[in-house]
């Protein structure tokens, strides 16, 4: 509904997308919807987009991501 803003992609297939980005200029269809971060198997044969469960007292509020990366150790 919102649109995804940003992709990053794990060498083992996983993919995080972020949604949500409100931002002056930029029509937004859900203006009062936080932010969200889906989680994506692109090995499976028909993939689909997850949401994925953002901690109890992280402010979702004014969560408004734009743009995501990922740290592999």
């Amino acid at each position: 509904e919102t649109g995804s803003e940003d992709i990053d992609i794990l060498p083992n297939g996983l993919a995080f997308i972020s949604s949500g980005l409100k931002y002056p200029g930029l029509k937004s269809f859900a203006p009062d919807k936080p932010g969200e971060i889906f989680l994506m198997d692109l090995n499976e044969d028909h993939p689909r987009a997850v949401e994925l469960r953002i901690s109890r007292g992280f402010d979702l509020t004014s969560f408004n991501p734009h743009g995501i990366s990922t740290y592999v150790d």
